[in-house]
């Protein structure tokens, strides 16, 4: 694709996306009824504001989801500690949640506009922000073409390119360069990720590792954690998290296989809380008694199967298992970030799809941290290997959160990358502050 097509495919993008906007509403509310938006906040997807923007710089942070909003929690607390506000937006109910949880009144929180011209113009409009920053792999065409015509500084931290993505970008090699070009900065994950942004266009780059590994372990409530660990008592627990559909039907076949063995309980914490009701037929259907998370329910002495199906309690269901298989590795692809139940010392299990979290599969595997599993019954045969070798699982959970710090070192890494676009800042904010004054617009 030339780079005078990759313009005009460009061109064609906005006006499609200005061309359906006044139909979108269908499609929202639909979404809404299957709880995969909040019907009271809709507008903010079509980029009205909900709150009053506040006096003075403000950075708008972009996590599309859970993950990534967990990652730039410790970026966004830097951010706020120079006294410049930051707008945080998201593109999930859960990882909203997930804000609301661990930063509260620290930002304001907006839902991601649509990434049509009228939703992100208005967006901006409004906000007027001062640096755009984007989490992880977050690419969409007309946020970034808006950004740049207002030459507004944009930087991609915790940069990764997944293989399925770089690929499809590389077949368009001008038309990811059009919009990689709009990037002040990318701080990279990887040597590997930096390679493949380059590739496509973008500069500068810089690498800073992966910042999930600098979060510190989930919170959780240890009253909560305390109380059900007596109602547990010398039971063995694994749990199976961010599990996609299919995995956890293999998770009750491993809990069915070692129950006899076993005295088993079995965790499963599916990555869409949406989907439990099925989840809990499927136990049922197999003659398991199972308990939910979010109706209040313990776990009993006759309880096989504790269905996590709540938001922000990842922390407490990793806190209860010594023993974690990661999901959307087995029927998924892509794998699931291992860095939350290596911090809280789990043994780490996963399917071989883990393309997404290359890096640190290799590094808690290079460590003997997590093993990786090719199907049900080798999942089955490594849970009952763990819970039989009470040395080899703990030396795994050890080595696991050595990983873990060994890793680390990526916010300041990335701090030191963001400095030049935030002293400017930081200072505006202050003279602002010590004279009274009201920036004008």
């Amino acid at each position: 694709m030339s780079h005078t097509w990759a313009r005009v495919a460009l061109t064609a993008y906005r006006w499609t996306g200005a061309g359906i906007y006044p139909f979108i509403g269908s499609y929202l509310a639909v979404r809404a009824t299957k709880g995969k938006e909040e019907r009271a906040r809709r507008l903010e997807r079509y980029g009205y504001a909900s709150v009053e923007r506040p006096d003075g710089p403000i950075v708008w942070f972009h996590a599309a989801s859970v993950g990534e909003t967990n990652a730039v929690v410790p970026l966004i607390h830097e951010v706020r500690s120079r006294g410049i506000h930051v707008i945080l937006t998201t593109g999930t109910v859960t990882s909203a949640s997930v804000a609301r949880e661990r930063l509260g009144n620290l930002v304001i929180h907006q839902y991601v506009p649509l990434d049509l011209k009228p939703a992100i113009s208005r967006f901006l409009d409004y906000w007027k922000p001062d640096l755009a920053v984007i989490a992880e792999s977050e690419i969409w065409p007309m946020t970034i073409l808006e950004l740049g015509a207002r030459k507004m500084p944009q930087v991609l931290v915790n940069g990764r390119l997944s293989d399925r993505s770089f690929s499809s970008w590389s077949k368009r090699p001008s038309l990811a360069e059009a919009l990689f070009e709009n990037l002040s900065l990318v701080v990279a994950q990887s040597d590997l990720d930096a390679e493949r942004f380059h590739a496509l266009g973008a500069r500068p780059i810089t690498i800073s590792g992966n910042l999930k590994a600098d979060v510190a372990p989930l919170p959780f409530d240890a009253e909560a954690l305390r109380k059900m660990q007596l109602r547990i008592g010398d039971r063995p627990v694994w749990a199976a998290v961010s599990t996609h559909a299919g995995e956890e039907e293999i998770a009750v076949d491993v809990h069915e296989a070692l129950m006899q063995k076993y005295d088993l309980v079995t965790v499963i914490v599916p990555r869409h809380p949406e989907r439990s009701d099925d989840i809990e037929n499927l136990i049922k259907s197999r003659g398991l008694i199972v308990a939910r998370r979010s109706r209040g329910e313990v776990i009993t002495q006759n309880t096989d199967v504790y269905l996590g199906d709540t938001i922000g309690e990842m922390g407490y269901y990793l806190s209860l298992a010594s023993i974690a298989f990661v999901g959307r590795s087995l029927t998924g692809e892509g794998g699931q970030n291992p860095m939350e139940p290596a911090a809280l010392g789990c043994a780490i299990l996963s399917g071989r799809n883990v393309q997404n979290f290359r890096e640190s599969y290799r590094s808690l595997l290079k460590r003997g941290g997590a093993r990786l599993v090719r199907d049900r019954d080798m999942l089955i045969q490594s849970v009952d290997y763990l819970i039989s070798n009470e040395k080899v699982r703990r030396d795994m959970c050890a080595a696991a959160a050595k990983t873990i710090e060994e890793m680390s070192g990526a916010l300041p890494k990335t701090v030191r990358a963001l400095e030049p676009y935030i002293k400017p800042l930081m200072v505006q904010a202050q003279l602002q502050k010590s004279n009274g004054q009201r920036r004008p617009w």
